[in-house]
């Protein structure tokens, strides 16, 4: 028992470190070739960050525990807004009264819905992952459409890349390519030891790998994405955080589990359609007086988001 809690902690470490090894080497990679950065944010990023949950759900289906890859989707994408919207707001008001991400939060909805819809086909098979992948270039066509007009009408600097994540210009190729080996062996390492830990841990308590995912495993994969948020919150960064939370929502749904589905079929557990799924579509109508009302995420919010999940936590185990 003790060995499999090694385990799960370990790849745990292993997939973070080596998602923002990976992250980096990318970023800086493209942009000394000549990808312009605002690509580079909507493409390279937002796949590298959600690289643990894509390499845990194929991970899963490869062993057999397909329940952990959906599990681990559906619970991060609820953690994403009541957790890493939640603790952030705690600590400093999260000014989002003076962002504009309804765009954004209404493909995020959409996505949801989409999800939803095909999860009641009763698994996640090749057809599937052809719309939600489908979905996902719509959506990156039109963002970089919309973030070329805003370029032609000056409100976007052409050289954004000291806003980029990870990017250094002055970073050499040696440390570029050590990032990228590092990331590369690092990602599918770390979640063969999360999965084998924490698939022998749900054995050990009999609790099913849907649970783990959706709890344990969900939690760790969030924790870049609470990081990010926190740092931003403190930085009165709110674009940023609510940002993270729409765009990291929208690539688990459409691009981890879309790519993950070519892989094998995820067959869908009754429990997802009477109740976690759900939630993750409650947790995200949640931020629509942030979006739409332009309130500002208060410590009293966050309070409450912080309880809302615990409670769902509770209900789960």
């Amino acid at each position: 028992m003790i060995i499999d809690w090694v385990y799960t902690g370990l790849g745990l470490v292993i997939l973070l470190l080596a998602g923002d090894s990976l992250v980096k080497g990318a970023v800086n990679m493209s942009l000394r070739l000549g990808v312009p950065a605002l690509i580079v944010s909507l493409t390279i990023v937002a796949f590298g960050t959600s690289a643990p949950e894509l390499l845990i759900s194929i991970q899963a289906i490869l062993e057999d525990v397909p329940g952990l890859a959906l599990g681990n989707v559906v619970g991060s994408n609820t953690a994403n807004v009541l957790l890493v919207l939640g603790i952030p707001a705690l600590l400093a008001v999260m000014h989002t009264s003076e962002c504009d991400t309804r765009a954004s939060y209404v493909q995020m909805i959409a996505a949801t819905f989409l999800f939803i819809g095909l999860a009641y086909r009763g698994a996640f098979d090749w057809v599937a992952a052809i719309v939600l992948l489908t979905a996902l270039a719509a959506m990156l066509i039109h963002a970089a459409r919309a973030a070329q007009k805003h370029r032609k009408a000056d409100k976007i600097a052409d050289d954004d890349i000291e806003d980029l994540e990870g990017a250094d210009p002055d970073l050499p190729w040696s440390k570029i390519s050590l990032f990228l080996v590092l990331g590369l062996i690092g990602l599918p390492l770390g979640a063969s030891l999360l999965v084998d830990g924490a698939s022998n841990i749900a054995t050990s308590f009999g609790i099913s790998d849907t649970v783990i995912g959706l709890t344990l495993v969900a939690i760790g994969t969030s924790l870049p994405e609470l990081a990010t948020t926190v740092m931003a919150a403190v930085r009165r960064q709110a674009d940023v955080a609510i940002g993270n939370v729409i765009g990291s929502n929208m690539f688990n749904l459409l691009g981890v589990i879309g790519i993950a589905s070519l892989v094998g079929p995820i067959p869908v557990d009754p429990q997802f359609l009477q109740f976690d799924l759900w939630v993750m579509l409650g947790a995200s109508l949640i931020l629509i007086p942030f979006v739409f009302l332009r309130a500002d995420i208060t410590r009293i919010w966050g309070i409450a988001l912080s309880v809302l999940y615990v409670t769902y936590l509770f209900v789960v185990l």
